[in-house]
């Protein structure tokens, strides 16, 4: 199997937002949705992810309730808030904008000289 991509810096949060605009999830199951929707290719680190869903929390976007998984195991459930949903919008937006301007460039033919 390939090696695994780092998660480009600024996107985690915006990738965790729409795995959660999916239904509630803990965080394992949040990794496991993002790198099933990769095709295996992004690899994200626990730490990375726990920062950001505590970031999320704490800038309204995010809400967590505690419960046991299927596994009876205890786990903090998050979902989207209404503001959480407003910005996953105007991020992914964004971010196609991005990748699509980046894309051409990258795309463009070199210049013989």
């Amino acid at each position: 199997m390939a090696e695994s991509l780092p998660v480009v810096k600024g996107t985690l949060d915006v990738l965790v937002l729409k795995a959660l605009s999916w239904g509630p999830m803990h965080g394992f199951e949040v990794t496991r949705w993002l790198e099933e929707r990769s095709g295996g290719k992004l690899g994200i680190e626990d730490s990375a992810l726990y920062q950001s869903l505590y970031r999320l929390e704490e800038r309204g976007f995010l809400s967590g309730e505690w419960g046991v998984t299927e596994n009876n195991r205890r786990a903090r459930y998050y979902r989207v808030t209404s503001d959480g949903r407003t910005h996953l919008r105007a991020q992914a937006t964004q971010w196609v904008k991005y990748a699509e301007a980046v894309s051409g460039i990258l795309s463009a033919p070199a210049r013989s000289t």
